[in-house]
């Protein structure tokens, strides 16, 4: 099961992982009084739907003053989105996330997976993030950092500061930053039963402080009746019909 990206920064937000401030707008009036909430001069609206490369349709836009924010909202909600994940149909955007808009500094690519081959859940890391991590695995295989977790032992310290120190986060603030956002991410991940958890880009902003500025996360449907909060966050529009029906008859 796929959650929308602001449901997975509110799991990651109750984990104490560092994410901007925002939150999601159902209508261009709402998209305004948060972006009025969070305060500052410059925002982020992004569409959202359970499907990658929105920016490059068109589904991730900056706002400039607070009456930007209301009339990019007010073009999203309701339109078509086409993107190379969501088929030639598009998918229809009924909400988006508002956020503080991140001076960036730097972009890392963060995840954790279950890897079928050692059944451990593993680290997939890079110090190339914001693009597709298929894309770097085929330019640049050399960039692509994995780490296995012995699940008797879990994530170990070392281990995080291993993946750190090959992403090229070797200084000891940054390194810090890094161990303390590893461990809350496999604590959560294993938690809630997930079967992938992807942060791209983990940004570096301006002071070096580290962010998720973009999250995914996607739940094992065997285990969701363990998790009835990650069951709440399912949105049947996004799921293909014939699965939500299939799921209703146990299968």
């Amino acid at each position: 099961m796929n959650i929308h990206e602001y449901q997975a920064k509110e799991l990651l937000r109750s984990y104490q992982v560092p994410v901007p401030a925002g939150n999601v707008a159902f209508s261009d009036g709402q998209a305004y009084s948060i972006a009025e909430q969070i305060g500052g001069n410059r925002w982020v609206i992004k569409a959202q739907i359970h499907a990658g490369g929105r920016g490059k349709a068109g589904g991730v836009k900056a706002a400039d003053s607070l009456d930007e924010v209301r009339k990019i909202a007010d073009e999203m909600i309701g339109m078509t989105l086409v993107t190379h994940q969501t088929g030639p149909q598009g998918r229809v955007v009924k909400r988006v996330l508002v956020e503080e808009a991140s001076e960036i500094t730097a972009e890392y690519y963060l995840g954790f997976v279950i890897d079928r081959a050692s059944q451990r859940i593993t680290i997939v890391a890079s110090c190339e993030g914001g693009v597709e991590i298929e894309e770097v695995a085929r330019r640049s295989p050399e960039k692509i950092i994995k780490e296995a977790i012995d699940p008797a032992i879990g994530l170990a310290d070392f281990q995080c500061r291993k993946v750190a120190a090959a992403m090229g986060l070797r200084d000891k603030e940054r390194m810090t930053q890094m161990v303390r956002i590893m461990k809350r991410i496999y604590r959560c991940f294993r938690d809630k039963d997930a079967l992938q958890a992807e942060i791209n880009p983990l940004a570096q902003v301006n002071g070096g402080k580290l962010i998720c500025l973009d999250a995914k996360f996607n739940f094992d449907d065997n285990a969701l009746y363990r998790h009835p909060d990650v069951n709440e966050l399912r949105d049947l529009d996004e799921e293909d019909p014939k699965e939500v029906e299939a799921s209703g008859h146990g299968l």
